[in-house]
């Protein structure tokens, strides 16, 4: 009997052969050519946003397929409550698990890696009570190295392997679901920095790597099918944990390429007091210089609605 692993594992190779961990997003995944490239919805309604959002991308069944496996990485790091904008909304995560369940996902993952206490997290966050009340998704609570499977790098810089979930490894689609907010090492934590909460030893980011290379290596090898930014409350001091200065944009943005949605979060507010092009951020920078997409969202069709 072929199973799921060794169907991903034959063809060119086992590394590149994960859905996700490729340079390109599968064929099954792209949209037609009238499709537009980002997303920006405002309202009072998170639900809604999301919702608007996506379809305006060409609908959720244009990335999820019946029978798919899904893997949804939200930021939940911090023991804070929604409003502080330092963690992913309930609705944002509750939202995209029930649209991936319609769209027929055989099972819908959501997991983090948090920084300080798991249970605070995921308690203060509201994560716990969705995941007690919510039945569209499996709840997986990353804390164990077991958990963790080690994968080559090919094209990093600083970082040559890296442990991340097996759960990820095993899934057919990655949503990544990172919130807006600034960052005292990095200016900015938005998708890309999301991913860190994505491998077993976070340590090996920090000294003596270089922090902003390392988040390119990283993001070289986990490429998500859709970024949802949720700018529902955007933290613009004293991230990434906060509590600091915050705004109510009650905004989604939404997009296939991480970098461009990261790109196009940067012009919402001013972060850290200042205004922050997505030139002034270097992992940014570097992502463009590596090929991970671009920083002119000038260039790219938008749709905007709110």
């Amino acid at each position: 009997m072929t199973t799921r692993r060794s169907y991903l594992l034959s063809g060119i190779g086992a590394f590149f052969s994960f859905p996700f961990l490729k340079t390109n997003i599968p064929r099954l995944f792209f949209l037609p050519e009238e499709s537009v490239d980002l997303a920006i919805v405002r309202s009072e309604d998170i639900e809604a946003n999301v919702r608007a959002a996506v379809e305006a991308l060409g609908g959720i069944r244009a990335f999820v397929k019946p029978g798919h496996i899904v893997f949804l990485k939200p930021n939940v790091s911090f023991p804070t409550p929604p409003e502080w904008g330092a963690t992913t909304h309930p609705v944002v995560i509750r939202t995209m698990a029930a649209m991936c369940m319609e769209a027929g996902a055989r099972r819908v993952i959501v997991a983090d890696f948090p920084m300080s206490r798991p249970r605070q997290c995921f308690e203060r966050s509201g994560m716990q009570e969705l995941a007690d009340t919510c039945r569209d998704f499996t709840f997986l609570e990353l804390k164990e190295e077991s958990q963790f499977e080690n994968v080559p790098v090919p094209e990093g810089l600083e970082v040559k392997d890296l442990a991340i979930p097996k759960a990820l490894l095993k899934s057919d689609v990655f949503i990544n679901l990172p919130t807006a907010k600034s960052h005292s090492a990095t200016d900015v934590s938005f998708g890309l920095k999301n991913l860190m909460g994505l491998f077993w030893d976070r340590r090996r980011f920090h000294q003596p790597l270089n922090l902003h290379q390392a988040i390119v290596d990283l993001a070289t090898i986990l490429k998500p099918h859709l970024t949802i930014m949720d700018a529902t409350y955007l933290l613009l001091t004293n991230g990434p944990q906060g509590p600091g200065k915050t705004e109510y944009a009650r905004t989604i943005v939404a997009g296939k390429s991480p970098l461009a949605v990261d790109a196009m979060t940067c012009s919402l507010a001013e972060w850290n007091n200042r205004i922050t092009p997505p030139e002034r951020v270097r992992h940014l920078v570097l992502a463009a210089e590596r090929g991970l997409g671009t920083l002119d969202v000038t260039q790219l069709r938008v749709f905007r609605k709110g």
